[in-house]
């Protein structure tokens, strides 16, 4: 009898929870046809001269299902595997690094920085600053920088170059530089100026972009004992076969360098860049053996390489049998670490941007994917839920037309059927 009673109530659970599936199951295939607007919009911006070349790459569910390159470069047409300036691109690189060590236990996330790079004690945050001869005054900070801090963009310090005026100038006065280096230098040496000079606000007061990934790859090279070109290329690059991805690129592969592009300042008029066009940076910074591993900044890679890397975060922490991290070292990394300090409608992890649900509905892309972008006009994202990891790629600054990056995103998610 009582079986008979319990059946309905079974066969209600087990209709539920198969409308539920069909209701909350994601897409993770792409319509071709659908993705042909992602090439008319592409064409769009070259026919009216807004750029001189791009590269995308769409990888979903393990599988490349869109590489195309359109424009041209000085001499020749952009390819898929051009060889790229990824720029920020490099923190997402830096940031699995110390990772990687975290899992190690060679430190805490919320270690004081100054355990490892002892420049950084007693922190002294800016309080007044005159513009006349450069002088300043600091007052002490309320506590040190911890890695979690720097890992968030939530360490007080400013960035050299893109920052605020006055951190600029006490930067550049002092030699700091943002990461494309003309000259050469030592990471040790430049981290250790950094850690002397006042903070731009109180360590987790709020986010703000900075130096503080180029820090960190200080930290890699104190915990690992390597360099940090050298932990990159044997602890990352050569597991994932990473075999275009350098700070420094040989001389055999800088034909397939890509050309960087610029912007008339008064027409627009795109055109090669020549050094000046950013005050105090250099584009050829893969090629000049300046010797500085800028771990904000200083890569180069290609759309395939660097789609190893980011299905390698996909999978959690592993890819071809290679583990480079944890699964709950990604966890961390792809979920909020900044609690409630603002940031758009969106959250920061340790090293990303991460989508929230008020996030979602701007342009379709799922809660819970995270990315980031470069100088250079790149952008890059991870969709758990659609199992994908996109990429794009243009090599210009400035880019008037800078809302190509959600243009090319939303196009990607109409695609999906």
């Amino acid at each position: 009898m009582k079986k008979l009673l319990y059946a309905p109530v079974l066969l209600l659970l087990l209709t539920f929870n198969i409308v539920y599936a069909q209701v909350n199951e994601v897409k993770t295939s792409l319509s071709v046809k659908e993705l042909e607007k992602i090439d008319n919009l592409f064409k769009q911006y070259l026919d009216s001269g807004w750029i001189k070349g791009i590269t995308a790459n769409i990888i979903v569910d393990g599988k490349t299902v869109y590489n195309k390159a359109y424009g041209n470069q000085l001499n020749r047409p952009f390819k898929t595997d051009d060889i790229l300036r990824i720029a920020s691109q490099t923190k997402a690189v830096t940031c699995v690094a110390v990772m990687m060590l975290f899992d190690e236990g060679k430190f805490t996330l919320d270690d004081p920085i100054s355990k490892f790079i002892p420049a950084f004690k007693n922190p002294k945050v800016l309080n007044k600053y005159n513009k006349k001869d450069g002088s300043y005054t600091t007052i002490p900070a309320k506590r040190e920088i911890t890695i979690r801090d720097l890992l968030t963009h939530t360490s007080g310090l400013g960035y050299a170059q893109i920052g605020s005026p006055e951190m600029n100038a006490i930067y550049a006065k002092a030699g700091i530089e943002a990461g494309f280096v003309i000259n050469k230098k030592l990471l040790e040496t430049e981290i250790n100026k950094l850690g002397k000079l006042p903070l731009a606000l109180q360590p987790g007061q709020k986010w703000q972009y900075s130096l503080a990934m180029d820090v960190l790859g200080r930290l890699v090279e104190v915990s690992s004992g390597l360099n940090l070109d050298r932990f990159f290329k044997e602890r990352i690059f050569i597991p994932l076969k990473m075999n275009d991805t350098y700070f420094a690129l040989p001389k055999e592969k800088q034909d397939r360098l890509a050309t960087v592009y610029t912007e008339d300042e008064k027409t627009r008029v795109v055109k090669p860049w020549k050094d000046g066009a950013f005050p105090g940076a250099t584009i050829n910074y893969p090629i000049n053996n300046n010797g500085y591993y800028a771990g904000g900044a200083g890569l180069v890679s290609t759309p395939k390489d660097y789609g190893l890397f980011l299905q390698m975060l996909l999978n959690g922490g592993e890819l071809n049998g290679k583990r480079l991290l944890s699964k709950r070292s990604v966890d961390l990394m792809t979920s909020n670490q900044i609690g409630t300090i603002p940031f758009g409608d969106n959250y920061f992890g340790l090293g990303f941007e991460v989508i929230s649900e008020k996030g979602s509905k701007k342009l379709g892309q799922s809660a819970g994917s995270y990315g980031w972008g470069g100088f250079f006009g790149s952008n890059f994202w991870v969709d758990p839920k659609r199992k994908m990891v996109a990429q794009i790629y243009v090599q210009q600054w400035p880019l008037s037309h800078g809302q190509l990056g959600e243009q090319f995103k939303s196009l990607v998610y109409q695609s999906f059927q």
